[in-house]
């Protein structure tokens, strides 16, 4: 999954995956992998603008008008049973997020990095933390599950800043123009928070075609052997 720790739909499109998860038969054999997608590769490293006033900017309207973007999308997000506080949120330059994500996908795997992506998307939007600052990110990445030592690492260096580069282009090659974007065994692409239902639509297409069913073609006659022995 591409996506943004800064991106309202991205956590909409989690939860509605993890509904879908929660009901697939064979979800145990599902492993998620978190990629970096920038929103907004312009921001500027340690701003921190109110996110209402880059909205009335960006698309116009003035506060009002951003504010009633703002309500549409909480409105959605609480039937997924995310109280977003977008009103308080900031725009923010969120490379440092992205890399430490890596570290943890290195650290521990797929689990300790959705863990930490969780914490993410968490502080942003139902918390409206700044997820730029390092005095955020530093006890959110260790509660999350990372290793002080590694936390401190990614935070010191810049260490991963290729990799979610790398992520950017390989979204862009997939055909990816925005987030959340889902890749099931990359075959089959979906865009956008969609409804519950789709994902659980292309997670099972994608299972069944990896793991297709053999008919039995039986006329009934005799020359099978089994375990109680051969019919003769």
């Amino acid at each position: 999954m591409w996506s943004d720790v800064v991106c309202p739909w991205c956590y909409i499109g989690k939860r509605r995956l993890e509904k879908a998860l929660a009901a697939f038969p064979h979800a145990d054999a599902v492993e998620v992998v978190w990629h970096s997608y920038l929103l907004d590769p312009s921001t500027p490293a340690g701003s921190a603008e109110p996110m209402r006033d880059h909205l009335a900017r960006k698309y116009g309207g003035g506060a009002s008008g951003a504010q009633q973007m703002m309500d549409r999308v909480e409105a959605v997000a609480a039937e997924e049973g995310l109280i977003y506080r977008l009103g308080e949120t900031l725009r923010v330059n969120t490379v440092d997020a992205h890399r430490l994500l890596h570290a943890a996908l290195a650290e521990g795997g797929p689990q300790l990095q959705g863990s930490v992506k969780e914490a993410l998307l968490a502080a942003y939007f139902l918390r409206a933390e700044d997820v730029s600052d390092h005095a955020v990110l530093a006890p959110l990445a260790v509660s999350a599950g990372m290793s002080p030592e590694r936390v401190a690492t990614v935070l010191d260096t810049s260490i991963h800043s290729r990799a979610v580069h790398q992520d950017m282009a390989q979204a862009q090659e997939l055909g990816a123009s925005g987030v959340p974007f889902f890749v099931i065994d990359q075959k089959y692409g979906v865009s956008g928070a969609q409804p519950t239902e789709l994902f659980t639509q292309a997670l099972t297409k994608a299972w069944d075609e990896k793991h297709p069913s053999v008919e039995i073609l039986d006329g009934g006659a005799d020359g099978v052997c089994g375990p109680d022995g051969c019919a003769l």
